[in-house]
């Protein structure tokens, strides 16, 4: 059992975002401060580096994105 606190609240066999492979969009969003949309609009991007399909379902792939915005200066 993983016991995890969170703004003094305790949270049980939640993985904390930072050690997470891959974000949902809204995870991702709340990650690096960039907005649900933008976020959305990049992952249909052709040849996006970060994007992950599982089925329907799209996935940020963190490390990816995380060297993303660290090469970018503007998104």
């Amino acid at each position: 059992m993983c016991l995890i606190t969170d703004n003094s609240k305790e949270v049980q066999g939640q993985v904390p975002i930072y050690q997470k492979v891959t974000l949902t969009i809204k995870e991702a969003a709340e990650y690096s401060n960039i907005g649900i949309n933008r976020i959305e609009s990049l992952l249909r991007a052709p040849r996006c580096p970060f994007v992950l399909y599982v089925g329907k379902k799209k996935l940020v792939k963190r490390k990816e994105f995380e060297k993303f915005i660290s090469e970018n200066i503007e998104i």
